[in-house]
């Protein structure tokens, strides 16, 4: 799997017979946030696995990101569960839990329903054309068998629809629940899981909300809560 240290790095201008004026050095919320995304996707999909003693200074390396932003990213970390921070001893990539994975989908089946209603009566246009794109590109991603790309379709699906359903409450509850899922799901998803059935019915909730169909996208929401409930009850026997 490729390692992604270069993620997210600056293209080089391409020249034009111009002097280009000076590069603006990117601010810190700004590098906070990269880092924070490039640590989240290291540990979901299991490149830093569970029970790994993670370092400030090694991940500053490893991401040619400074330590402020670094620590910055590991706050929200801890605060998804995805790290424990040890005082004094450093950081701890947190173990894997069905149980806490059980009550995880109790509150989340809830929250679901609401987001997925809520993004399909308050979403604009630019963001209804973006939920046909994600649905279109899971389905192609499933077809390929690259997880990677799913994962972050995935990801980005969650941030539309927190971002369409326009309820700051539910969005800020949600975003403690979506690593660890999407965590769980992608270290057991070659033993039990369906690509393609998941890719669907994921996609089926972009569409019932690019249709303005509250009704029909809570139940889409709903049809997808019972897959990955499913799984994760699977995963005892695997």
């Amino acid at each position: 799997m490729k390692s992604l240290k270069n993620r997210g790095s600056a293209d080089a201008a391409e020249g034009g017979g111009t002097a280009s004026a000076p590069a603006t050095a990117p601010d810190e919320s700004t590098m906070t946030e990269r880092a924070y995304r490039q640590l989240e996707e290291l540990i979901v999909t299991l490149q830093l696995p569970p029970g790994t003693i993670l370092s400030e200074q090694m991940l500053s390396q490893r991401l040619e990101i400074g330590r402020t932003p670094i620590r910055e990213a590991l706050q929200r970390l801890a605060l998804d569960g995805l790290v424990t921070i040890l005082p004094r001893r450093g950081i701890l990539v947190s173990e894997i839990n069905l149980r806490t994975q059980l009550r995880l989908l109790e509150v989340r089946r809830e929250l679901e329903r609401l987001m997925a209603r809520g993004a399909a009566e308050r979403a604009n246009a630019v963001e209804l054309a973006e939920f046909d794109q994600i649905a279109t590109s899971m389905l192609d991603a499933s077809r390929d068998s690259d997880d990677i790309t799913f994962m972050r379709l995935d990801l980005r699906l969650n941030l539309l629809i927190a971002q369409a359903a326009r309820n700051e409450f539910a969005a800020r509850s949600m975003s403690l629940m979506h690593g660890l899922s999407r965590r769980f799901w992608y270290q057991h998803y070659k033993e039990v899981a369906d690509l393609p059935l998941s890719a669907k019915l994921h996609a089926g909730v972009a569409r019932a909300i690019t249709q303005r169909d509250p009704v029909a996208a809570a139940g889409a929401s709903d049809r997808l809560m019972d897959y990955i409930e499913t799984f994760t009850r699977k995963t005892i026997d695997s």
